[in-house]
């Protein structure tokens, strides 16, 4: 349950409510409603209790102006469906449609606002634009709940500045985010096992700066991988490679030794001459981690390293992983990113999934999300509060 006390007697107040709907679409479809899923409670809560939840939110990254693709529409469609009563669609943000939708709600009824991002308000770096359209949203309410945890990192609009002008409280889902990430952080249960894929060393630096001090052992998979083989000496053909971030790899490994934190990568690659697309047929090969062909890529850990990782999960009590071990919505080069999901399901402990596209992965991969210990909503959100950063979207409500 939330902890809203602190916005007094909700029953009849207009509560606009920060969610995080930014759902794949195929189209007007939507592949993935996990993140609507994780917004309903906070907006049952609140509707339960009398309140006329105004909902915002974004889709994509549209130019500060309207796209179809962009609507969020078919989402208000599939909350109302999950909530088991009408939403209401203002088919704007802060115009005449979103104005006449919160004026026409009755207590206990739901509406959302049309994509926030489609004012450039949202979005700008000019404190005053910013501040202008926070102004218009605020005007809509009479208090501010903040449950988008995918976008809490952000200094925007909706995010920040509204809950200065409101009085303001955390959602259910931003409070459970929160306190798991604090679980991770600040006395987390050992062993510590830290999994890290996904495609750029240059994503995850300043999380694997940080958990050097604080993990048991750290496992890295994914297309980032290939920069620390490269920087071992090996050459890694058409992988994914960066470059510049050779000598920052050399760096992590050398600190790992000295500082007793063990660096687990895969000791075989699965590769293949091209990346998967189109009607070509894959041609997955193992081959070790030391001797991928020069005219090959790597798309997944190899099945001994599953294996390895697998053990390496076996024991630990707290796990946190963020990103998939290669491109597992192929079948092909999916195995070890599985094989992670299936390890995590299995610890003793915490485990975390943390967000983007690791959560894709476990649902995608047909996994039972209860058989995990918290799947967050927010990839970004969780990097950067692992990172040790502060995220302007927490701090604004604990001032």
């Amino acid at each position: 349950m939330g902890d809203y006390s602190s916005l007094g007697d909700i029953a009849g107040k207009r509560v606009l409510v920060r969610s995080d709907l930014n759902v794949p679409l195929d189209g007007t479809t939507i592949t993935d409603d996990g993140r609507i899923r994780a917004s309903v409670p906070t907006i049952r809560e609140l509707a339960a209790a009398g309140a006329r939840v105004v909902v915002t939110a974004h889709l994509g990254r549209p130019k500060g102006a309207p796209e179809d693709r962009y609507s969020l529409r078919p989402v208000a469609a599939r909350l109302g469906e999950l909530l088991g009563q009408e939403v209401a669609f203002a088919t704007d943000t802060v115009g005449e449609s979103a104005r006449a939708t919160v004026a026409a709600l009755s207590d206990g009824q739901v509406a959302v606002l049309e994509n926030v991002r489609f004012n450039p308000g949202e979005t700008s770096k000019d404190e005053a634009e910013r501040g202008a359209f926070a102004d218009q949203l605020a005007g809509l309410a009479d208090a501010f709940v903040s449950d988008g945890f995918g976008v809490v990192h952000r200094k925007q609009a909706s995010v920040y500045d509204v809950a200065q002008r409101l009085p303001h409280a955390m959602g259910q889902l931003v409070a459970t985010e929160i306190g798991v990430l604090r679980r991770l952080t600040e006395d987390p249960a050992r062993p510590y096992v830290v999994v890290l894929g996904g495609s750029k060393v240059s994503d995850k630096l300043g999380v694997i700066d940080n958990l050097l001090g604080k993990a048991d052992k750290l496992l890295i998979g994914g297309g980032m991988v290939f920069t620390f083989l490269k920087a071992q000496g090996h050459e890694v053909g058409k992988s994914l490679l960066e470059d510049d971030q050779l000598d920052v790899c050399r760096a992590y490994l050398e600190r790992a030794g000295q500082t007793g934190v063990e660096i687990l990568l895969p000791t075989d690659i699965v590769v293949d001459t091209a990346f998967p697309s189109g009607d070509r047929t894959p041609e997955p090969r193992v081959v070790p981690s030391g001797e991928i062909p020069a005219d090959a890529l790597g798309l997944d850990i190899g099945p001994d390293s599953a294996a390895a990782f697998a053990a390496a999960l076996a024991d630990a009590h707290t796990v946190f992983w963020n990103g998939p071990m290669g491109v597992f919505e192929v079948d092909a080069f999916a195995a070890g990113t599985r094989a992670v999901a299936e390890a995590l399901t299995k610890v003793d402990g915490l485990s975390v999934v943390g967000g983007g596209d690791s959560a894709a992965a476990v649902r995608t991969l047909g996994f039972d999300e209860a058989a995990f210990g918290h799947i967050s909503t927010g990839g970004g959100a969780s990097l950067e509060y692992l990172e040790g950063k502060t995220l302007p979207g927490i701090q604004v409500l604990e001032d």
